[in-house]
């Protein structure tokens, strides 16, 4: 059994864990921005074809105390690299440093890359190239208190990247953290699902996706795991065959998406278009007040909300709020409200009875997700 670990933005750790848990996972253990698990290389081809919630997922290599730039060349300098690659497989190195004696991420990459190099020019007089952008060896180096773990990156590029958001705008949702809200508010994808201020259409798309059983990897061209020694490609190939396999060519009950502006409803359809399920959306321009519910029984109304820190200021947003909760209750009752937003004050001029809330990170910022009583 092999140890990963698994992150993710803080707040979605138990729906990691979950996730993980599903597939099969061994010694599942949520922790501060991700989760720790052991398994097979067979759970890892899955994990990155279908977790819905991770960011990345990483192989540990070493870890070790570091307190200045030649400790960590010597720690790096001290692995056997001929186990991990050759050097005519390309490499690239990410480095993130927190409250620790080394304070600049870019100079640590670089020193790992250096060991590494120097240790292959050093054996057989030839070293790697370095490929930022499609590594066939990808590295992260995590640095906190003075502890540092070099790990494997088993995606390289960002697993909330799903291919169908080419084009990001202001404020986005990013796709991990909307599936993540879905998922950890148990969503039930046999029952509709609105956003009635959809934007680029993200939660449509995500739900779109659980509900079809689609794991959000599946038309990923590339994984890092790939250029890996022990890549088995049989058995990926066959993971992947299965997973394909099982997708539903319906959807259970509607998925629709509005917004007041034409360019987000067209940017939303060409993102769900990208994303295989242009067809099967319902995505339209319209005013808040005039979203109605769709056919299939009560329902999910879901939306992200402008929170004034980024978009417009507090006082210009108060009648926005204010009318997500009067249409709410007017033209939604029975249906569940879950409204995503940073701003206390804004979310309490919804003026509905709060069923839960609870705080997730979206990037930095502190968000928490609201549910409503609309009846």
């Amino acid at each position: 059994m092999t140890r990963y670990f698994a992150t993710c933005a803080r707040g979605l750790e138990p729906v990691l864990a979950s996730e993980l848990d599903s597939l099969g996972a061994r010694a599942v253990e949520p922790g501060r921005g991700g989760v720790t698990f052991q398994g097979p290389p067979a759970l890892l081809y899955r994990a990155c074809l279908w977790l819905r919630t991770a960011v990345r997922v990483l192989r540990p290599v070493h870890e070790f105390d570091v307190h200045n730039s030649d400790e960590l060349y010597d720690a790096v300098r001290s692995i056997n690299w001929a186990d991990w690659m050759t050097p005519d497989q390309t490499l690239a190195v990410d480095c993130n440093v927190r409250d620790s004696a080394l304070t600049h991420s870019q100079y640590a990459a670089r020193r790992v890359k250096d060991a590494i190099c120097d240790q292959f020019r050093e054996r057989v007089g030839r070293r790697p190239s370095v490929d930022p952008d499609q590594p066939m060896i990808g590295l992260n180096l995590h640095v906190s208190k003075n502890h540092a773990v070099l790990s494997l990156d088993s995606s390289w590029s960002s697993l909330h990247k799903r291919g169908y958001r080419p084009i990001q705008t202001i404020a986005p949702l990013n796709e991990a953290l909307a599936a993540g809200l879905l998922l950890r508010a148990k969503w039930d994808k046999n029952t509709p699902l609105v956003d009635p201020m959809c934007g680029s259409g993200t939660f449509c798309v995500e739900g779109a996706w659980i509900a079809l059983n689609r794991p959000p990897g599946l038309t990923r061209k590339w994984f890092a795991f790939q250029g890996w020694p022990d890549f088995d490609r049989a058995l990926w190939n066959a993971i992947r065959d299965d997973a394909r396999a099982a997708v539903l060519k319906e959807l259970p009950a509607p998925i629709c998406g509005s917004d007041v502006r034409s360019d987000a409803i067209s940017l939303a359809q060409m993102n769900a278009r990208a994303a295989g399920v242009g067809h099967l959306l319902n995505l339209q321009k319209l005013e808040l007040r005039d979203a109605r519910p769709p056919s299939g029984g009560l329902g999910t109304l879901i939306c992200n909300p402008p929170y004034g820190e980024r978009i417009g200021e507090e006082e210009e947003l108060i009648p926005l709020y204010a009318r997500i909760g009067a249409a709410a209750k007017e033209f939604w009752p029975g249906w569940r409200l879950l409204v995503f937003t940073s701003n206390t004050m804004l979310a309490k001029k919804i003026r509905l009875k709060v069923v839960h809330k609870e705080p997730f990170f979206n990037g930095s910022l502190e968000c928490f997700l609201w549910e409503f009583l609309t009846s």
